[in-house]
């Protein structure tokens, strides 16, 4: 029996990141051995989740992988842990259809507790039918608890802890008001100053959950028994010696931690940076994934060996895929917000432009040399190119989307970030 619950809120802005963090690091500073988990494809609150915790977050997603995928992964980063934490995504019924693919959804197959996030801000005894209603709604969940967000003294908990009591929710506590208290910039990179940022962040956070919130009570009212799983099936290469490169500086940061492992297990991972490395290892296949290049534009243009060495490798015929910021690279040039180029890598003949910034978002879903592929975009610049898609990209609702994935020789580009680590053969995709 471990502790393992999630943590869950009517909307995004209640806090759940805040509470997320403020336990991670409370429970590690107890000197136990936490395991982090985030719902959903965002790979900036598990940077956090690593920080806090000291373990690397796992992406919990049922639009990206199989319900095995999940249970396996739930199964396999539980195991030798104290605790788990998973942070839910959006509201905790909100997924890419009705509920489907929700925090919800994926409480309910582990079969792991919830605890909910309320926003208390203007609010007393009106939480009872919130939580009423979120206790109810769907069966084959259990809220267990709630903590409070924004409470203004001891006497509004007081009312706060009457609602809970009067629909069978336990309160665990709750966060006072604290201007203070919010949660460091999401265009996080990998620096030195960014980090201690964020560690002095944690601690705070940690401060006060320990003042304020039962961490006793959470654990023990969270006891549950995991299951084991079976892992999924790879191909087995012919030769286990594939040499794989993996771009990760501070330039490019955004990845899966599973397709990483997935990765281990066919081949030798080493890891470069397009900032200071002047040549590319020797590789069988190079993985550019997304991150903050136009915040190193003019670092990433003066790179001009490494720039060489990577159009060599494409020109010879090299595997790369490149996501998202990985594509910005490899692209011409990147402008900046106020429109100043650098020259890149100049393997497609585009322009990444930061200018006009605007949010494009979602699920993606595609086939490509008879593979199935899932995926999530997530990005404010934008492509300036006359190239045909090597395939069309849908939405999670099979909608058609104007989203390109570009090929030149076996260089595969776009902006969907992939998840891969449930696919047979991931080299498959440059046939």
């Amino acid at each position: 029996m471990i502790s393992s619950f999630l943590i869950a809120a009517p909307s995004s802005g209640s806090g759940k990141t805040t509470v997320t963090l403020g336990l991670l690091r409370a429970l590690k500073n107890r000197g136990l051995m936490v395991q982090p988990f985030k719902c959903g494809p965002d790979y900036i609150d598990t940077k956090y989740h690593d920080m806090a915790s000291g373990n690397k977050s796992v992406n919990l997603d049922l639009f990206l992988s199989s319900e095995n995928h999940v249970r396996y992964l739930y199964s396999k980063y539980a195991s030798g842990s104290d605790a788990c934490i998973t942070e839910g995504v959006m509201g905790l019924f909100d997924g890419y259809d009705k509920m489907k693919g929700s925090s919800a959804e994926i409480a309910g197959l582990l079969d792991i507790p919830v605890v909910m996030v309320i926003n208390a801000k203007s609010m007393a005894y009106s939480a009872a039918p919130l939580l009423y209603g979120f206790k109810k709604f769907y069966e084959k969940i259990n809220v267990i608890g709630v903590i409070f967000n924004y409470v203004g003294s001891e006497s509004h908990y007081k009312f706060l802890s009457d609602a809970c009591h009067d629909v069978g929710i336990v309160p665990l506590g709750y966060l006072p008001k604290n201007e203070n208290l919010s949660v460091p910039s999401r265009h996080l990179g990998l620096s030195t100053d960014q980090d201690f940022l964020l560690d002095d962040f944690a601690n705070i956070a940690a401060s006060i959950v320990e003042k304020h919130i039962d961490i006793d009570k959470l654990l023990s009212y969270t006891q549950v028994e995991l299951g084991n799983s079976e892992p999924q099936r790879i191909k087995e290469h012919a030769s286990r010696d594939l040499k794989i490169a993996v771009a990760a500086d501070e330039a490019f940061n955004f990845m899966y931690h599973e397709n990483i492992e997935y990765l281990r297990k066919i081949g030798e991972v080493t890891f470069f940076s397009p900032l200071t490395d002047k040549y590319l290892p020797k590789s069988d296949f190079v993985y550019f994934p997304g991150g903050y290049p136009e915040l190193y534009a003019k670092q990433l243009s003066e790179n001009k060996l490494l720039h060489k060495a990577i159009k060599d490798y494409a020109e010879n015929g090299g595997n790369i895929l490149a996501e998202c910021g990985g594509m910005m690279y490899l692209s011409s040039s990147i402008a900046d917000k106020d429109g100043i180029e650098y020259p890149m890598v100049d393997i497609f003949k585009q322009k990444a432009s930061m200018e006009n910034m605007k949010l494009k978002l979602g699920y993606r879903q595609f086939e490509y040399n008879s593979i199935t592929v899932r995926g999530h975009e997530f990005h404010y610049s934008h492509i300036e190119n006359n190239m045909e898609s090597i395939t069309q990209q849908y939405n999670a609702k099979e909608v058609p989307v104007n989203t390109k994935l570009l090929r030149y020789k076996n260089v595969i580009a776009g902006y969907t970030h992939i998840y891969w680590a449930e696919m047979e053969d991931l080299l498959h995709l440059f046939k």
